[in-house]
């Protein structure tokens, strides 16, 4: 508390906790401290800009260990003088015996040019573990000769420096604030408009309006500092009347875009709603996507001279946005799945490639039926089949799930069909032809950390013989009179160990036949209840069912779409059948 005795000087003291966001407040009880003792308003902004100055930089370089320990500020006023200390208990430095005017690009220098400057003089005392900065003012009316000239030089630079100084700090001691208020995730809209709020004070702004990307056309109101400034959305595609609107203008720019009541405005653009508006709109972008754009600005008055915003409040304002935008996409980020985020142009590219793998027509074979179906899930994943015809009594089965989904597992699921393709000599050796094909692609799998299950299957009507080779994927089932064989021979996924043996089995296609290739999205497709297809009830359909390929394919078919009715597809499904 301030000593106003008649023998003692009026004095104030107070600790301040090391940390940015209090430096304001120990700012404005010097401030009040002093005004009390009578100090012009000339003398009160230096010491303001001074002190706020010296205790960010207190609390700035505090090492780790010494956050616990407060900053201690001292303001002594007497008789035509005033001393203001700052202790802190950083490392220290060695004060400049001259501090030199810093060029307008310099990244240091520019808080002790500015204290210097401010002040009469100004004493640095370094100490073991704590120092203590002496600001020194008088309170006459003389201006001291050792600054009057140099005050008069650079006026002009250190007016610009000052209010640069007090927009950062106000800035700072804003985002610090928000970025420690746990609960800005829970309601975007009620943080925004805080943030801007509080923006808007720092700036000088009347009002404010921050609209945020829907989708690569649209922009909606996030929040608004007024109700009346909500005219929904502003759609600001090519060849659509309102992209005449500023702020359609500055997403499809790119950059910010300043007016005032001399520009020229649509007829319908909602920043008409604000007479005389005089102000900026600034796109915000993230990883070189548009988040929304900020529009923010004063009610022009008659005449009113420029600048609208300063430089430095123009940073402001874009440090305000960008946070707010990161704070946007982060809650994204949180609210939808890591597959909901794959783009739709990704899904349309990885849905042409896998559309490209299937077989237009299946090839005929001696004897036998065979018929296909592939349903994709709504995200894109790496089902595919394959049938390569050899002669007329034989061809290999090609049928494989690519871990993961979208563009990736697509593109892998093309190129394994290429390299069996590539490969016609082990066409007949389904196990060997895929110890070949992993150590083709073991590398480029792995460096993703992805594999591929697949089952080759080498048919010999004549014979009337398969053989099978497995990479990890679901059994092969036959289905005769007399029941149903499953067939899983061993063998890891592709792109798990380089040098993988695997096994082959050979089997006799009795008459009357029924073979089932597929992909784990049967059996682990799931019902509103949350039961699975299982194993069990495949191989039971496949036993109970006769008749040609063709009507075996459509009764599966229809026969999981019963099952998971009112149940969302939740991976491809892929099968070949053969009869015969």
């Amino acid at each position: 508390m301030p000593d106003s005795g008649a023998s003692r000087p009026a004095a104030l003291r107070f600790a301040l906790p090391c940390d940015l966001g209090h430096v304001r407040n120990a700012s404005r009880a010097v401030h009040q401290f002093l005004a009390e003792q009578g100090c012009s308003e000339e003398i009160l902004s230096a010491c303001d800009l001074a002190l706020v100055e010296a205790c960010n930089n207190a609390v700035q370089y505090a090492p780790e260990s010494a956050r616990s320990r407060p900053v201690v500020v001292e303001a002594i006023c007497n008789p035509g003088r005033l001393e203001i200390r700052v202790t802190d208990h950083t490392r220290g430095f060695d004060w400049p015996e001259k501090i030199e005017l810093p060029t307008p690009d310099s990244e240091s220098g520019r808080g002790l040019f500015l204290i210097q400057s401010l002040m009469d003089s100004v004493i640095y005392l370094r100490g073991s573990g704590e120092n203590t900065l002496v600001l020194r003012k008088s309170l006459s009316d003389e201006v001291p000769l050792n600054r009057s000239h140099q005050h008069l030089e650079n006026d002009g630079l250190i007016t610009g420096l000052l209010e640069e100084i007090t927009s950062c700090y106000e800035s700072l001691s804003a985002i610090f604030r928000y970025s420690a208020d746990p609960n800005h995730a829970i309601n975007l809209k009620k943080f925004a408009h805080r943030l801007l709020t509080d923006l808007a004070a720092v700036v000088g702004a009347e009002w404010f309006v921050f609209r945020s990307a829907r989708d690569h056309s649209h922009i909606d109101v996030l929040t608004a500092s007024e109700s009346a400034l909500d005219m929904g959305s502003i759609e600001y595609r090519e060849g659509h009347s309102d992209t005449s609107f500023l702020e359609a203008q500055a997403a499809i720019l790119r950059k910010t875009l300043w007016f005032d009541e001399q520009s020229t405005l649509a007829e319908a653009d909602p920043i008409r709603l604000k007479p005389r508006a005089r102000g900026l709109i600034y796109p915000v972008f993230v990883n070189d996507e548009l988040l929304g754009t900020l529009a923010i600005g004063r009610n022009g008055k008659a005449n009113a001279a420029p600048p609208i915003f300063t430089k430095s409040q123009a940073n402001t304002i874009a440090s305000f946005a960008q946070f707010l935008a990161i704070q946007i996409a982060n809650a994204r980020l949180h609210e939808t799945s890591a597959t909901a985020r794959i783009s739709a142009r990704e899904l349309e590219i990885a849905g042409s490639i896998q559309r490209s793998l299937l077989l237009k027509e299946l090839p005929t074979l001696r004897g036998f039926e065979l018929s296909a179906f592939c349903r994709s899930a709504e995200q894109v994943g790496g089902d595919f089949y394959d049938v390569l015809k050899l002669s007329e009594d034989t061809a290999l089965f090609v049928i494989a799930d690519v871990m993961g989904k979208g563009v990736l597992a697509a593109m892998f699921a093309a190129i394994l069909r290429a390299v069996l393709r590539a490969t016609p000599e082990l066409n007949r050796e389904p196990a060997a032809l895929l110890a070949r094909v992993n150590r083709l692609l073991f590398d480029e799998l792995s460096e993703v950390d992805m594999f591929i299950t697949a089952q080759l299957v080498f048919v010999d009507a004549k014979a009337r013989k398969l053989i099978v080779g497995s990479a990890g994927h679901c059994p092969l089932l036959v289905a005769d009179a007399s029941g149903v064989k499953s067939l899983s021979p061993e063998g890891m996924p592709l792109g798990i160990l380089p040098d993988t043996e695997f096994v082959r089995e050979t089997v006799d296609l009795p008459e009357h036949c029924r073979v089932l290739l597929y992909t784990d999205g049967l059996t682990e497709a799931t019902n509103a209840a949350g039961e699975r297809f299982g194993q069990e009830r495949l191989m039971e359909w496949i036993h109970h069912t006769r008749g040609p390929a063709g009507e075996l394919q459509t009764n599966l078919a229809n026969h999981l779409g019963t099952f998971q009715f009112k149940s969302s597809l939740n991976d491809d499904q892929t099968f070949l059948i053969i009869t015969g």
